[in-house]
């Protein structure tokens, strides 16, 4: 079974997804932090975001960064992986990966962008996660100031609507709803309540 679960920054699909895959015993892939490696090896390496043939080589290495490392859930790195996603050779290099991970036993969840759209078009369920922007801030803002960070709102939230804009506006895989997929509003939901909505979706589908 193939679950996709896609939506804009900080709508709490990532959360959602792992919960899925820790219900349900699958592998759990959260694609966005695919882009982040790649995001993160470019700055490391003081190469240019919008250098596309280094971009692509780059896409191959993105095993070289471990899932664990701190500097991928930054928000520079972040801002930097929306910039690298638009990029068609690295979002065609790392398409195989995602859809090679997509087939193990005994299921697979996937969280991103264009899951349903493009990567796994054919997954059993999918699931389309969005809040407000401003509770989507909100829920940025908060992490980010349990971390210890001295970050503005307002300006959490104009980086937040810059992303939807160009993760919604690229030509290479552009963030919207599968037409079959479900939408799950998590303004008013906690991880609970989100996950008991999902789980219902789920378990009509397994056999």
């Amino acid at each position: 079974m193939i679950i996709a679960v896609d939506g804009p920054v900080a709508a709490g699909k990532g959360t959602l997804a792992r919960r899925i895959a820790e219900k349900y015993g699958f592998q759990y892939l959260d694609t966005g932090s695919l882009y982040r490696a790649v995001s993160l090896l470019m700055l490391r390496e003081g190469r240019d975001l919008k250098d596309l043939n280094m971009a692509a080589d780059v896409a191959m290495r993105v095993e070289e960064i471990s899932a664990d490392d701190p500097d991928l859930r930054k928000e520079s790195t972040g801002n930097a992986a929306s910039v690298v996603a638009k990029i068609p050779e690295v979002r065609a290099t790392l398409l195989k990966y995602q859809r090679d991970f997509a087939r193990r036993a005994p299921g697979s969840v996937l969280d991103g962008r264009d899951i349903g759209t493009v990567v796994c078009p054919d997954a059993d369920v999918k699931l389309y996660v969005t809040a407000t922007a401003e509770i989507r801030a909100r829920r940025r803002f908060d992490e980010l100031i349990a971390k210890g960070n001295d970050v503005s709102f307002d300006e959490i939230l104009a980086e937040l609507k810059t992303r939807d804009a160009r993760d919604q506006g690229r030509n290479a895989s552009p963030l919207k709803k599968a037409e079959d997929a479900h939408l799950l509003d998590t303004s008013k939901l906690d991880i609970e309540a989100a996950l008991k909505a999902a789980s219902v979706l789920i378990d009509n589908r397994i056999p």
